[in-house]
């Protein structure tokens, strides 16, 4: 898939001194600052003109009020989205919205577990839902992505009570197939867990997979998408983000909770503007910017195929994420760290973040130039350690 020319995804957009966490905050997580950093799932891309365009038109206006999400031009640009983009129809009624993703979990964890009650996540696990299970003191469980015994057998515990579901697949970019899910929401419905279906990587799905939302095939039992349009039109820093909430009472509680416990009944104006801008004219910058990072993954592969072949990698089915698995090499992570930040300045995510030691997730969602120096910089970096 060629990108269209009306998009130029090349040049380099200096992000320094933008208070950006992925550029400004390495030090942070790595403890020297000036690496060039692969790291947090943003990407380094403006976000669509459409999107932008939107933005502009709203600030001119120059009243920047209190504002409500429950109205039309949002929740028709939301059913429009899932119409067009998987051909689902959702009812709009079931909409509810929240400041983040990770928000959103922490709410729906705290209405359906009590402290010390399990939840499931598939292993290797994003860091956000570990840090929420825990911080919330639930107990967090995980089962290995594909093993459907072991998710069979952690979903029947007594004490089981939630399934956080990351669809697809971060960080290892997995789509779940209809199939999967159907018999996922089986399983969860037969032993009474409820399921919290992450959704924010659905829109970078990439040629010869398909995300199916799982509100196509939840059923009856309990669940929530949780999802935003922030990921894939680059936009988090203007928060906000909305859900589906299957039950009308879970959905009536978490509004109270919400508005109520949390005093969260008015919503950023501005990413209100921005999603109603990507759902209805961004279509064509998200097609664009997925086959740019689509060619940025291949690109990847071609380069480990011919450096590092033992590995066999293969880029993702969704994401712009590289999901690398060193393990065939015997590579110390410690050893690799500090070659990656001290010789080749650096900063690629450790597989041990996600609970996965001995991989990597190197993510390339930037202009190709900075995506092949990061490539070039691993490949060193193994070849000096391995």
């Amino acid at each position: 898939m060629s990108t269209p020319a009306r998009y130029d995804f090349d040049t380099v957009i200096d992000r320094r001194g933008t208070w950006c966490v992925q550029w400004d905050g390495v030090a942070d997580r790595f403890g020297v600052d000036g690496l060039l950093p692969f790291t947090i799932s943003d990407m380094d891309f403006e976000t669509a003109p459409e999107v932008l365009a939107a933005l502009r038109a709203r600030l001119d206006h120059g009243v920047l009020g209190y504002t409500t999400w429950q109205q039309d031009d949002f929740l028709s640009a939301v059913a429009h989205w899932y119409e067009t983009r998987y051909g689902t129809g959702i009812d709009t009624g079931r909409v509810v919205y929240g400041p983040s993703v990770l928000s959103q979990l922490s709410q729906l964890l705290r209405m359906w577990t009590a402290e010390g009650e399990g939840v499931v996540v598939h292993t290797p696990t994003y860091d956000g839902f570990r840090k929420a299970v825990l911080g919330l003191g639930r107990e967090l469980r995980g089962v290995p992505v594909g093993d459907t015994a072991a998710l069979e057998r952690e979903l029947a515990r007594a004490d089981a009570k939630v399934l956080v579901l990351c669809s697809p697949h971060n960080p290892t970019g997995r789509v779940w197939t209809e199939t999967e899910l159907r018999e996922t929401a089986a399983l969860a419905h037969r032993y009474g867990v409820a399921v919290i279906s992450d959704e924010i990587h659905a829109d970078f799905v990439h040629d010869g997979y398909a995300h199916v939302p799982f509100a196509r095939v939840a059923g009856d039992g309990r669940w929530a998408v949780i999802t935003s349009a922030s990921k894939s039109f680059n936009f988090p820093a203007l928060t906000g983000s909305y859900g589906l909430i299957g039950d009308p009472g879970d959905r009536t509680e978490y509004l109270r909770r919400m508005e109520t416990g949390e005093g969260l009944a008015s919503p950023a104006v501005l990413s209100l503007t921005a999603h109603i801008a990507a759902y209805r004219e961004g279509s064509a910058w998200l097609d664009a910017v997925r086959a740019y990072t689509a060619g940025n993954l291949a690109m990847v592969r071609e380069r480990l195929d011919t450096e590092l072949p033992e590995l066999a990698w293969e880029p993702p089915q969704a994401g712009y994420l590289a999901w690398i698995d060193l393990r065939p090499l015997g590579v110390d992570d410690e050893a690799l760290q500090r070659v990656l930040i001290e010789r080749e300045r650096v900063a690629i995510m450790p597989g041990a973040v996600y609970g996965a030691p001995g991989f990597l997730r190197l993510n390339v969602g930037c202009a190709r130039s900075k995506a092949e120096a990061g490539v070039a910089a691993l490949v060193r970096a193994v070849r000096a350690v391995a």
